[in-house]
């Protein structure tokens, strides 16, 4: 069956002739029109007009005849060797399909107007306005047997399409796409690679960092500084603790039901060691004493001798060598707010250290006094310091800048308790109290020479009850003796029963307790001048002081 495609031989199509050149025609596939009929164009209907005169060239349907050469019209290409039509089928000549661009869809069930209305069958789309028509073509530029390819028509429902015009000016050309809508142009991706760059690089610094600071993907390992091999200053807590930290030990006393620790500090390399008589109280009559240096080392030591009016005690050593002796300062040389430094054993815990400052001097305290008869309380002008002082402290030494031994620390003074350090388990709030060295020192020489240590006297008794201003004179002893010792410093120097002590050496005291303390920081033998007041009348002596055992 025909369906309107060529099925003869394929003819060939090359460019026009060039005038006055013969162009050999093809045998018409279509029946010779009878003779004085017209030629027929193919496709078109009716007769051409008008018989062909001579001198113009021959239509092509007539074989065998020859084109004059001087009539023959200029050829639009050069003739074509390979014999291949420039434009596809189906020829030259022929119109080229019009490309079609998609127009905007409109809305289900809207009417198109009569432009864009989908062509019916047998219909030819016009062409849009403003497009030249395709020329009509003279009959020899047609071939006999070839008709122009009929546009391609759209299915029903299918979007419209428009002609595409490829000599308009290149603003007004829209490339198609495959769903009737203008594809636009994309522009370049640039700033989107900038921002995957910049991405990417953030990432991996990130990235980078992590595995720089967390080790990598191996086992973490954290920076150190390395070891240092300089000391420290000479002054520094560092420097004075490491300097006298040696000469400190920790004493464990048990005995009589009873034990406790304390500090203590070598006083030579015969193995003397300075401490609190409150430490070693258990064991005053049979008990154990062990002495722990600061190395570890441990030793049994023995009772040397103890002073319950100064609070101190010595012990001793055996057996023990490399003993280093901690060096003594001069109590009379301290200032308050000098820096000091405190080394014991607080609740048992050795080789403590804490530091401070000297926050007062020759302040008046007792300690003590738990038998009841006085036998046991001590009178201290002390040393104040700020420096934490806890039980387990008491015996240790308090210490300069340059490391030598200024107090020996003895009590504090807790927010439920009163100044002994071992009457409670109160912590310190900031008051501690020691002995100062000089002291310490004249009662420690006597202990290790005699065993014994003496105490300064002005032979008078004390009445503790007066609340008066200054120190009175009792009338009596309390075993009903005079209050004079008769022939002692105090009745040689003219003082008498009633008489108020206000002062001694010029310094102010307000009671009977300061007294006795201003009096026990003299060695036996001093001289002080006292004031006192006799009937309203103040007036000035001088004595010696005298000597009395201690205990």
């Amino acid at each position: 069956m025909d369906d309107g495609k060529p099925t003869g031989p394929r003819a060939k199509w090359w460019s026009r002739p060039p005038a006055g050149r013969a162009t050999p025609a093809e045998p018409s596939r279509e029946a010779a029109p009878a003779p004085g009929e017209p030629p027929r164009i193919p496709g078109e209907p009716g007769p051409l007009p008008g018989p062909v005169s001579a001198g113009e060239v021959s239509p092509p349907h007539q074989v065998g005849q020859r084109v004059p050469r001087q009539e023959r019209p200029t050829p639009l290409h050069e003739p074509d060797v390979y014999s291949t039509p420039p434009y596809g089928e189906p020829g030259p000549w022929a119109p080229a399909p019009p490309v079609q661009r998609p127009a905007p869809t409109p809305a289900h069930g809207t009417p198109l107007p009569p432009p864009y209305a989908a062509p019916g069958p047998g219909d030819t789309p016009a062409p849009p306005p403003g497009h030249p028509a395709a020329p009509h073509l003279p009959p020899f530029a047609q071939a006999p047997h070839q008709l122009p390819p009929t546009p391609p028509q759209a299915p029903p429902g299918a979007p419209q399409w428009q002609q595409y015009d490829p000599w308009n000016p290149a603003g007004q050309r829209q490339p198609l796409t495959g769903y009737g809508e203008p594809r636009r142009r994309r522009r370049p991706r640039l700033s989107g690679a900038v921002l995957l760059a910049l991405v990417t690089g953030v990432l991996g610094g990130a990235v980078g960092a992590y595995l720089e600071g967390n080790g990598g993907f191996s086992d973490v390992e954290l920076s150190q500084a390395g070891p240092e091999t300089g000391g420290r200053a000479p002054d520094s807590v560092a420097g004075i603790a490491a300097s006298a930290l040696p000469s400190v030990v920790t004493l464990h006393v048990s005995g009589s039901g009873e034990q406790g620790t304390g500090t203590g500090f070598v006083l030579d390399r015969q193995g003397h060691i300075l401490t609190n008589n409150h430490v070693v109280q258990p064991a005053s009559s049979s008990g154990e004493i062990s002495v722990t240096f600061s190395g570890g080392e441990t030793a049994r030591a023995k009772l040397v001798g103890k002073d319950s009016g100064y609070d101190l005690a010595v012990v001793k050593v055996t057996g023990v060598s490399g003993l280093k002796p901690l060096p003594l300062g001069n109590s009379d040389n301290v200032r308050v707010g000098d820096p000091v430094v405190a080394i014991g054993a607080p609740f048992d815990l050795s080789n403590t250290v804490t530091s401070g400052i000297i926050s007062a001097i020759q302040r008046p305290i007792t300690a003590g006094g738990e038998k009841g008869d006085g036998s046991d309380i001590s009178y201290v002008d002390a040393l104040q310091t700020d420096a934490p002082i806890n039980p387990g402290n008491s015996g240790g030494p308090l210490v300069d800048s340059r490391a030598r031994v200024i107090g020996i620390n003895s009590a504090i003074r807790a927010a439920d308790t009163g100044a002994d350090p071992e009457a409670g388990q109160s912590g310190s709030i900031g008051l501690g109290f020691a002995i100062p060295i000089n002291q310490g020192k004249r009662v420690a020489e006597e202990l290790i020479n005699t065993g014994r240590a003496t105490h300064p006297v002005i032979g008078v008794s004390l009445d503790m009850r007066y609340a008066g201003d200054g120190a009175r004179v009792g009338t009596k002893t309390p075993d009903g003796g005079p209050a004079v010792t008769v022939g002692g410093p105090g009745a040689k120097a003219g003082i008498r029963p009633g008489d108020v002590i206000t002062e001694v050496n010029g310094e102010r005291v307000h009671g009977g307790e300061e007294l006795i303390v201003k009096i026990r920081a003299h060695r036996p033998g001093d001289r002080l001048e006292l004031t006192l007041v006799r009937a309203g009348r103040e007036r000035t002596v001088t004595l010696s002081l005298g000597s009395a055992d201690g205990t």
